[in-house]
């Protein structure tokens, strides 16, 4: 792995363990992964190969990213707060996070220096995954739809949040009760 990739896979990990304090959700909590997973697809997603069962590949690979960050998002805390929803990563949500990332991560070693190129490329031939660039696509498809459908599952649980006190302060006052018993 070169430093680059290193400093990429910190930074993303970094933003879960920032989110482990309590902070008020704000554009930079959408906008610094987004930007992140960006630059990462930019630099590394050159092509997604077809031939073969490339996409079978990246379609499993991305699914698992999904999962991941969906119950990522599930599992980080929101919560109003002097007119603010503030936002904290659970402990699932962190595990789940470090987990991708971390396997990704460990995947890429083990392959460039753990003597496991031989059996990736074994098992790429005996099921039909045509390049290496096919891992890469999955690899970084896996990331970038990890980091999108956290902060995507993050805004919509946001909003449903920022609407329920507006609705609740919308809502008629009831009417007064009739007390029968005079």
């Amino acid at each position: 792995m070169t430093t680059t990739e290193w400093i990429t896979d910190i930074a993303l990990v970094l933003v879960v363990f920032r989110q482990l304090r309590e902070g008020r959700l704000d554009r930079r909590t959408f906008l610094i992964p987004l930007g992140i997973v960006a630059v990462v697809a930019y630099s590394y997603l050159d092509s997604v190969p077809t031939a073969g069962n490339d996409l079978v590949l990246i379609a499993a690979l991305t699914a698992v990213g999904a999962a991941l960050g969906i119950a990522g998002g599930v599992y980080t805390r929101i919560r109003p707060l002097d007119g603010h929803l503030m936002i904290k990563a659970g402990a699932v949500s962190a595990i789940l996070w470090v987990l991708g990332m971390g396997a990704r991560m460990g995947f890429q070693v083990w392959v460039e220096h753990g003597g496991g190129a031989d059996d990736v490329a074994r098992f790429s031939i005996a099921h039909h995954i045509t390049s290496d660039q096919a891992w890469v696509a999955a690899f970084v498809l896996m990331a970038v739809t990890e980091v999108v459908t956290r902060v995507g599952t993050i805004y919509v649980r946001s909003r449903a949040r920022a609407v329920a006190p507006a609705a609740a302060a919308a809502a008629p006052a009831p009417a007064p009760a009739l007390d029968r018993t005079a």
